[in-house]
C-alpha cells in the first residue's frame, strides 16, 4: 500500500525509524543520491556526510509529522538574521560537528582482522580483551599493534577525505 506524502512523492508504509536507520549505513555518494531523490536537486557539494544525514532525517520527519509552524520559522529567522560573520560560521561549525557521548555500560564493535572486537566504554576508561585502558587509541593499538585514531578505528568518525590531499614525494 502506497500513501501520497505532503510534497507529492510516494512512499510505502515504512516506519520513519527504518528509514533513518538505513540513512545511517549509507556513504556520501549514498546520501547524495538520497537527498537528490528527496530535494530534487543535487546536494551541495560543501556538506559532511553527517551534515547530509542530519538534513535528509529532519526532512523525512517533517515530511511525515510536519514541519514547523509559520511563527517559529519567522523566530528562528529573526534570530539567525541577527548574527554574520564569523559568529555565524561558529555556529554552523558546530552544527556539523558530529557529536558522541560514551556512557558508561555502551560497546563498541569493530571487526578487524576478521574477528570481532568489542571494547566497554567504562566510567574511567575502556575494557577490552581483560584489560582496562585510559584511551581508545591505546585500546586501538593493543588490538592493531599499530598508531590508531581511537574514536576514528571505533567508528566514532568519519575518516578524512584523502583525495584531495597532495601527496609529496
Amino acid at each position: 500500500m502506497q500513501k501520497k506524502r505532503r510534497n507529492g512523492r510516494a512512499s510505502t508504509k515504512t516506519s520513519l525509524e527504518d528509514e533513518i536507520a538505513h540513512l545511517r549505513g549509507l556513504e556520501l555518494g549514498g546520501l547524495r543520491a538520497r537527498w537528490q531523490s528527496v530535494f530534487q536537486r543535487p546536494a551541495p557539494a560543501h556538506l559532511s556526510r553527517h551534515l547530509l544525514f542530519t538534513v535528509i532525517a529532519y526532512q523525512l520527519q517533517a515530511d511525515r509529522f510536519g514541519d514547523l509552524d509559520h511563527e517559529t520559522k519567522q523566530v528562528l529567522d529573526r534570530t539567525v538574521a541577527k548574527e554574520a560573520g564569523p559568529a555565524m560560521s561558529a555556529r554552523l561549525a558546530s552544527f556539523d560537528q558530529k557529536r558522541t557521548e560514551l556512557t558508561p555500560g555502551t560497546v563498541l564493535v569493530r571487526e578487524w582482522g576478521r574477528q570481532s572486537q568489542r571494547v566497554m566504554v567504562m566510567a574511567d576508561g575502556f575494557a577490552w580483551n581483560g584489560q582496562t585502558y585510559d584511551s581508545l587509541s591505546k585500546v586501538a593499538f593493543a588490538i592493531t599493534g599499530t598508531k590508531w585514531n581511537g574514536p576514528r578505528f571505533c567508528g566514532l568518525r568519519e575518516k578524512e577525505d584523502t583525495s584531495a590531499t597532495a601527496v609529496r614525494p
